[in-house]
C-alpha cells in the first residue's frame, strides 16, 4: 500500500512541474504547438513535416515528440519559403483570431 501512495505522489509531482506560476505548461510537443499556433492546420500534417525534415527547432532537424519551450526558435520549410518564428508563449489551447500572440515572426 505504501509503495502505491509514493509512486502515486511521484507522478503528481511530475505533472505539476510542467506547469508554471500561471498554470501555464512550460513545454509541449512541437507538433502540437504548430497546431494550436495555427502555424499548421491540423496535426498529423504537422507530423508529417517533421518526419520529412522540413521542421526545424534551434538549428537542428526536429521530430514531432520534440518538447518546445519559450525562447525556441522554429523554422519551417514551405517549398521555397522558409517561415522562421520564435516562441513567445504556449497553451494547450488559444482561439483562431488570437492564435499569432503565441509566436513572434522573425
Amino acid at each position: 500500500m505504501e509503495i502505491a501512495a509514493r509512486q502515486r505522489d511521484i507522478i503528481a509531482k511530475r505533472w505539476f512541474c510542467n506547469f508554471n506560476i500561471r498554470g501555464e505548461s512550460e513545454h509541449m510537443r512541437l507538433d502540437k504547438y504548430l497546431k494550436v499556433s495555427r502555424l499548421i492546420k491540423r496535426r498529423p500534417v504537422a507530423n508529417e513535416a517533421c518526419d520529412a525534415g522540413r521542421i526545424q527547432v534551434n538549428g537542428k532537424v526536429a521530430k514531432a515528440s520534440l518538447n518546445v519551450k519559450v525562447g525556441d526558435i522554429i523554422e519551417i520549410t514551405f517549398g521555397d519559403k522558409v517561415v522562421k518564428v520564435e516562441v513567445l508563449s504556449i497553451e494547450e489551447t488559444y482561439k483562431k483570431d488570437e492564435a499569432r500572440e503565441l509566436y513572434k515572426v522573425l
